[in-house]
């Protein structure tokens, strides 16, 4: 099971209306229409009623921001999502200090639509190829959405893992996939999620042991030590950095385990985060 959003050109630079001072807006998900959550830089020298001008897209702060993130009214002549895509920037992680030559390679070969602000990397690793060779092995391919979000980039800063405070991020599972996952585990086969997000749509809308309910909502589904997987069997997932949601997932898939899986990729010099090294894990229970 793939996710096939695809990352939209959600980073705009600009300046402050009022005083010309550079601003930056990450975008994350439209609340209405023309009101965006967003995350924007410097948030402290913005306030309810700021003006920015992105170019061919101006807009206001109309709430916040609180802890970075404010909710952006914006405006332009003609359509929104179009002049987004012109002026707009492919939102790379911070730990990526150049740009990209070709933006294409931080979109997975199956991505149809457009919502995330990052991408799901561990698709990255899939060619037409790749496919092509699974499908020969009867391996079926389905696919969900689910539209990344802040947490992507938002590291753990709480004492203890429990305390943090993951955002909500909408998805959608078609019908025809939570049909394949019901027909998968009953002839006795697995499913295979690639990536973290798919567990998280996945297991959002577990109904039973190997059951998906299929529709659209808002996960905030936090994955800790402890949680009852029902759906997803195996795991390809990249190596993830420290203090990171993503990351407590992954260990609370693996159980103990993924300390060993993380000090073979240490001792081997593997590649870690969004073009690293991925693995293929098995849930521990």
């Amino acid at each position: 099971v793939v996710n096939r959003t695809r990352v939209r050109a959600a980073r705009l630079l600009g300046s402050k209306s009022e005083t010309g001072g550079r601003v930056e807006a990450l975008l994350l998900r439209p609340l209405t229409d023309n009101v965006w959550q967003a995350a924007v830089r410097p948030a402290r020298r913005l306030r309810p009623g700021s003006e920015l001008d992105f170019g061919p897209i101006k807009a206001t702060i109309a709430v916040g921001p609180v802890g970075g993130i404010a909710e952006l009214r914006l405006s332009t002549r003609g359509d929104l999502e179009s002049a987004i895509d012109q002026v707009g920037q492919v939102p790379l992680p911070p730990y990526i200090h150049t740009g990209l030559p070709d933006p294409e390679r931080y979109q997975t070969i199956y991505a149809r639509e457009v919502g995330s602000a990052a991408a799901p990397t561990a698709g990255l690793h899939f060619t037409a190829d790749v496919l092509a060779d699974l499908s020969a092995r009867s391996i079926g391919l389905a696919d969900i959405e689910l539209r990344i979000g802040l947490d992507t980039f938002k590291p753990i800063s709480s004492a203890s893992i429990e305390d943090h405070q993951i955002h909500a991020e909408e998805f959608s599972v078609p019908a025809a996939t939570a049909d394949r996952i019901g027909q998968c585990h009953e002839a006795g086969g697995r499913v295979v999620a690639i990536g973290t997000t798919v567990v998280r749509a996945l297991e959002s809308r577990a109904t039973g042991e190997g059951q998906v309910d299929p529709g659209d909502g808002i996960t905030g589904l936090y994955i800790t030590p402890g949680f009852s997987f029902r759906v997803v069997d195996l795991l390809v997932t990249n190596f993830h950095l420290p203090r990171t949601t993503l990351l407590v997932l992954l260990a609370s898939f693996m159980g103990r385990s993924w300390r060993r899986a993380y000090d073979t990729a240490l001792r081997r010099g593997y590649r870690f985060a969004s073009f690293g090294d991925a693995m293929l894990t098995e849930r521990s229970r």
